[in-house]
């Protein structure tokens, strides 16, 4: 899913809470913000947004590298890529490309877990061999801190670094950059990061988690929170915290979460501990959410929160979300948007729209992919290849994913929708509407070409499906076989 402009504004927004003397210095940015243009993408050429990563090791000393295309020393970063999911995400996707370092070799620097560290606006020359007029890229640099337990192999990538080198604070590359990190206390050793969910519906009432009650087993027993957890090793960033958290206690699948705040509150031996919140949307009843921990879950408007046993910094939390995000309308922030999003009507849920390929070669062979063990959805599991729609109908995004995922080109007059299939994972996730289509003909033999997600390509027998394939995609093929246009799986009786 691409970067949102709501994304990015609240990202902003926040940072110059922080650094209000900076507003007239992002002028161009904030003015980015104001135009209707997709500030996420490379080729937006009236200014786009780029991220970099701020590492510093044990020793207080920061990651540089050279550039090979602009032949200068600095931090590892980047464009945003169609399937960054946030932009401290873009950051540590550019760090594990340019410099090998993968995400859980670091942790986000405690108060910068959501927030950049810096922004900074500098110009890029034209390039006409590319095509490319000159432009402004809007840099925001987000902070992380090598783990002392790792030893994190440094390889920087041929193609685009031409070396690494970790430097001493004074002498890093940017002045501006240098100003601030002189003022960090470099000898603090990061905090736990912990990551909530500030779930809002278009009534205005929030969803609060009503925690069991086991003094001395679990924090703040018995009493109304935010759902959310500690980050765990596997959790690239945040985002992936708070998601892992909503799925394995509530398994709520929210499409968009943004940036809220950071929050403070002290664990049992009085330490202070940063909490990264983010904000999402859901209208479901959560009667129907099976919970694997807590008591309950409820929704409740602002000014009930003082009937409740909920913790001082929660509730000023929630009333603060609510007195900028009225009931029934988008968030908006302190930026005025010359566009304001619709909320949609009560008990709306949105859906969220899948394509599928269904390739068949001319002995009846089925095309499907084995996904990579780390996947977030169904690991090491056999899949047709398939993706979400962008902002794009569903025949440019089967063509995009065909050509993206395996080196396959297909023609739009040769794709035919075969089958819709309405799923839903979990009761409470978020519904999806899969759309496979066959291709009648296409150039080209499935290869791997984004070994990441998928890492095997191969060609079954309809009537002897591998076992480990995912429950709707095994549907889906018997119903093309049957000639059946529609069907349905995972919904409540």
């Amino acid at each position: 899913m691409p970067l949102s402009h709501d994304h990015i504004r609240t990202t902003v927004e926040t940072y110059l809470a922080r650094h209000p003397h900076e507003h007239e210095q992002l002028g161009a940015l904030l003015d980015a913000l104001e135009r209707p243009t997709d500030i996420a993408s490379r080729t937006t050429f009236t200014g786009h947004v780029t991220c970099g990563a701020i590492v510093l090791d044990p020793l207080g000393r920061v990651l540089h590298v050279l550039h090979l295309a602009s032949g200068k020393v600095l931090a590892p970063g980047g464009h945003a890529e169609p399937s960054d999911e946030s932009l401290a995400g873009t950051a540590l996707r550019e760090l594990h490309e340019e410099a090998g370092i993968p995400p859980q070799a670091v942790a986000p620097w405690p108060a910068y877990e959501t927030v950049p560290f810096d922004i900074d606006i500098h110009d890029i020359d034209a390039h006409p061999g590319k095509g490319e007029p000159g432009h402004q890229h809007f840099d925001l640099r987000f902070l992380f801190r090598l783990h002392t337990t790792n030893e994190a192999p440094v390889v920087p990538q041929e193609e685009e670094v031409g070396g690494i080198e970790w430097r001493p604070v004074d002498r890093v590359a940017s002045p501006a950059l240098r100003e601030k990190l002189l003022k960090l206390p470099l000898e603090a050793e990061p905090e736990t990061a912990n990551a909530s969910a500030l779930i809002h519906n278009d009534r205005g009432e929030y969803l609060l988690h009503l925690r069991d009650y086991f003094p001395g087993e679990i924090w703040e027993p018995g009493m109304w929170s935010l759902p959310g957890g500690g980050r765990e090793p596997q959790d690239a960033t945040l985002e992936h915290t708070v998601r892992r958290e909503l799925a394995e206690e509530t398994g709520l699948d929210l499409g968009d979460l943004t940036p809220f705040a950071t929050e403070y509150a002290s664990d049992d031996d009085g330490v202070s501990v940063p909490i990264a919140i983010y904000a999402g949307r859901w209208n479901g009843d959560p009667r129907d959410i099976r919970l694997t921990e807590g008591v309950m879950l409820a929704w409740f408007a602002p000014d009930d929160l003082h009937r409740l046993r909920i913790a001082d910094t929660t509730s000023d939390l929630v009333r603060r979300h609510a007195a900028s995000h009225p009931a029934g309308t988008a968030p908006q922030g302190r930026l005025v948007r010359q566009e304001q999003r619709r909320a949609s009507p009560h008990g709306t849920v949105l859906n969220v729209i899948g394509v599928h390929l269904y390739l068949e070669r001319s002995d009846g062979t089925v095309l499907l992919g084995l996904r990579h063990p780390n996947s977030a959805f169904a690991p090491s599991t056999w899949h047709a290849l398939a993706g979400h729609c962008e902002q794009e109908n569903a025949v440019t995004c089967l063509i995009r994913e065909a050509r993206e995922e395996a080196g396959l080109h297909i023609e739009r007059q040769d794709v035919e929708l075969v089958h819709v299939i309405h799923h839903i994972d979990r009761t409470g996730g978020r519904p999806h509407m899969g759309l496979f289509f066959r291709a009648r003909a296409w150039s080209g033999e499935p290869e791997l070409r984004e070994p990441d997600k998928c890492t095997q390509w191969r060609f079954w027998d309809p009537a002897a499906l591998p076992d480990d394939l995912v429950p709707y995609t095994r549907q889906a093929i018997a119903k093309i076989q049957n000639g059946e246009l529609y069907s349905e799986t995972g919904w409540p009786a």
